[in-house]
């Protein structure tokens, strides 16, 4: 029997496998763009103000999903009044999928959140992502709203 997803935080020699994930979860996004972020996010120094971080799960050297994990000023639905964990991305591969892995990730990520001092974790989905949705939903994740969201150039 082979052994089981170890998830453990991403080092940057992860780097090429964790692009075809992000890539995988983010099809639009150019690959120069998800590189470019992942070696902040490798070296310690993301593109942000508040702390990020990324978890991967690992079976035979083989890296089948992630969960990228930060810390917001305020998530909709949250209490305001302190930061709040945000599940950024989280993803794993099709045929990794339904074996437990997606919630090790998150786990993970809720432990890293708590050990920052935060009591909640905020994450979001496309609206008709009924996987997404569901995999929420089975780990405790509560629906907080249907929200547009807008934007302008200026």
């Amino acid at each position: 029997m082979p052994p089981g997803p170890r998830v453990r935080a991403a080092v940057p020699a992860d780097a090429s496998q964790i692009l075809s994930l992000f890539s995988a979860l983010w099809p639009d996004e150019e690959p120069h763009a998800h590189a470019q972020h992942i070696r902040g996010l490798l070296s310690g120094k993301p593109r942000t103000t508040l702390p990020l971080t990324l978890f991967v799960a690992e079976v035979d050297a083989e890296l089948v999903g992630f969960a990228e994990v930060g810390l917001r000023s305020h998530a909709n639905g949250c209490d305001g009044v302190r930061p709040v964990g945000f599940l950024e991305g989280w993803f794993v591969s099709k045929r990794f999928r339904r074996q437990g892995i997606g919630a090790q990730l998150v786990r993970a990520a809720e432990k890293w959140c708590r050990a920052r001092g935060c009591r909640e974790i905020a994450s979001d989905t496309w609206a008709d992502h009924r996987l997404s949705i569901a995999a929420h939903r089975a780990l405790g994740y509560e629906v907080d709203g249907r929200y547009v969201n807008f934007r302008k150039s200026l």
